[in-house]
C-alpha cells in the first residue's frame, strides 16, 4: 500500500505537501543559501528530518518491546550539502544521546534500532551517513 503526498507551489520557492491519510500539513522554503528565505524547513532538511525521527521511532518501538526507559533520548542531524557543481546532501552527522543508565543489553537493542530504521536503510548506499551514539553515565 502506497502513502499519498500531495505537494503544491505555493509563490515565492515555498511549497505546501499535505499527508492523504491524516491531512497534516508540511511547508517548505529554499534555504538562504539557494535564493530562497530560509524560513521554514527545505526540502534535503526534510530529509535530515526523516533520518533522525525514524531513528527515534524504531528505537521507540524496541523500547516499549523492552520496557526501556527512553525519556532522556535525542537525536541531533547535521546535514552537510555538496560544494561541487551538482547541489546535493554529501554527508548526514548524527549524534544521538541514548537514556541514562542504559544497559549494555539496552544500548545493543538501541543502536541495532536506530541503524536498522528504514531511512537509513534507503540512504545508507548512496550518502555518507556518520552516526554517533553518546551514552550518558
Amino acid at each position: 500500500m502506497a502513502t499519498e503526498i500531495n505537494c503544491v507551489y505555493l509563490g515565492q520557492l515555498r511549497c505546501q505537501s499535505s499527508h492523504q491519510a491524516s491531512g497534516e500539513k508540511v511547508i517548505t522554503d529554499a534555504p538562504l543559501d539557494n535564493c530562497g528565505k530560509g524560513e521554514s524547513f527545505s526540502p534535503t532538511d526534510l530529509v535530515g528530518t526523516a533520518l533522525g525521527s525514524c531513528m527515534l521511532t524504531i528505537i521507540g518501538i524496541v523500547g516499549e518491546r523492552h520496557e526501556m526507559d527512553l525519556a532522556d533520548v535525542k537525536v541531533q542531524v547535521f546535514k552537510h550539502m555538496s560544494s561541487g557543481s551538482v547541489r546535493k546532501i554529501s554527508r548526514l552527522e548524527v549524534k544521538l544521546t541514548g537514556p541514562l543508565g542504559a544497559s549494555p543489553k539496552d544500548r545493543k537493542r538501541i543502536e541495532a534500532a536506530a541503524l536498522s530504521c528504514p531511512v537509513h536503510k534507503t540512504l545508507e548506499d548512496s550518502l555518507d551517513i556518520e552516526v554517533e551514539f553518546l551514552w550518558p553515565k
